[in-house]
């Protein structure tokens, strides 16, 4: 495998999609997200550990019903087996990234809005970027 090597900063902000799945490799996959104002993940359990970054906006983690705010720079470590939802609370688009580990959903995938990805039931299958 060759990795991936890109600005993940100017990506996220640029990122209009929900959900973007960049790259994914057995053991980890890099996610990039966008939520509207005042919208959310949606309460969720993995059955993987995930990292978020935020890189714009504010909101909320909330991490198995113990809310706490997050800004830029922000980073919430997510156990698997956790209750957990990110809130955007402000008034702009949050702009973040997110690692699963390991990958959680099909590699390449695209949703470009919260309704399109809660229609879609599809999964990691197994298959790489490389």
């Amino acid at each position: 495998m060759n990795g991936y090597v890109k600005n993940i900063e100017k990506l996220s902000l640029e990122n209009e999609n929900f959900r973007q799945v960049l790259y994914t490799d057995k053991n980890s996959q890099l996610v990039l997200m966008s939520l509207l104002p005042k919208e959310e993940i949606g309460e969720e359990v993995h059955d993987v550990d995930q990292f978020l970054r935020v890189e714009k906006g504010v909101g909320s983690a909330i991490l198995n019903g113990t809310a706490q705010d997050i800004a830029d720079g922000s980073v919430i470590l997510v156990p698997a087996g956790t209750k957990h939802n990110i809130v955007n609370t402000g008034s702009d688009s949050m702009k973040l990234y997110t690692l699963y580990m390991p990958p959680h959903h099909r590699d390449g995938v695209i949703h470009k809005t919260k309704a399109e990805a809660e229609a879609d039931t599809e999964h990691f299958d197994g298959k790489t970027s490389e």
